[in-house]
């Protein structure tokens, strides 16, 4: 299994209309956004497992700090992409400065909390008002 990230373009949106279950017309008019946001800290990348297009994971930064958030295919999950992505990116902004990550998670969402504790987050127990509680890479 050959896993890479591979920058956000609005030309992703046809492939990846498939992949997430969302109109092309959708994904092209958020990638679009996306694409342009870069320059506000907007970090997006389409995640490849050997080529195929399997999900996506984005990156808020905001001066040091990033947040995380993945999401991979119905058909590609429980697979460990999510977390191989997840680490990939963070190595990405590792480079790029970045020193400390967090993430926003539904606490319904196992897999999800299971992406987390791989790439070595833990709960703060804090929940936002939309009930996502805030993890933060330990360390």
């Amino acid at each position: 299994m050959e896993l890479a990230l591979e920058p956000l373009r609005v030309e992703h949106a046809l492939e990846m209309a498939g992949v997430l279950g969302e109109p092309e017309a959708v994904l092209r008019a958020r990638y679009e956004r996306q694409v342009a946001g870069r320059s506000r800290g907007w970090r997006n990348w389409v995640v490849r497992l050997d080529g195929v297009a399997a999900g996506y994971v984005q990156a808020t930064v905001s001066g040091r700090s990033a947040e995380l958030a993945w999401v991979v295919g119905e058909g590609f999950r429980g697979r460990g992409i999510a977390s191989e992505a997840a680490g990939l990116a963070l190595g990405l902004l590792r480079d790029d400065g970045v020193e400390r990550f967090f993430a926003h998670i539904d606490p319904a969402n196992a897999a999800s909390e299971g992406v987390a504790r791989r790439v070595g987050m833990v709960s703060t127990g804090v929940a936002r008002d939309d009930g996502e509680v805030r993890w933060e890479l330990a360390g």
